[in-house]
């Protein structure tokens, strides 16, 4: 009687198998570049580029939504979290639509001032 040799399977193949799909998945992934709520057609200009940092208050706004840290708010809301903020010389990143009402903009400055928050950069979309 002859006795049955115990069958191993090579799994080199599969190893080989698993890192050709972890290679694949890395370079087909997509990152996630920013939190932003709004879609902007922002108005374009030459000045510089700025590195946006986390300990800034990020502010959008299109013609019918007002956006804070890439969440819709109320202007309300946008009063109420604004006067929380007790650093004074904290960064404010303002994003605005090029087709916003300017009484739209002038609201949201005069909360920001109110609460004496002058430290303001408006973003634009650079000039190529």
């Amino acid at each position: 009687m002859k006795k049955r040799e115990i069958l191993t399977p090579d799994i080199t193949p599969l190893i080989d198998v698993v890192f050709i799909l972890l290679i694949f998945f890395i370079v087909s992934s997509v990152f996630k570049k920013d939190e932003l709520a709004l879609v902007l057609n922002l108005p374009t200009s030459s000045a510089q580029e700025i590195e946006l940092k986390q300990k800034e208050l990020i502010i959008e706004l299109n013609n019918e939504n007002l956006a804070l840290y890439g969440k819709e708010i109320t202007k309300e809301s946008l009063e109420i979290e604004i006067s929380k903020i007790e650093e004074k010389e904290k960064n404010i990143i303002f994003r605005i639509d090029k087709e916003v009402k300017y009484e739209k903009i002038i609201e949201v400055l005069e909360i920001l001032q109110k609460h004496q928050l002058f430290n303001i950069s408006l973003i634009t979309d650079t000039k190529k």
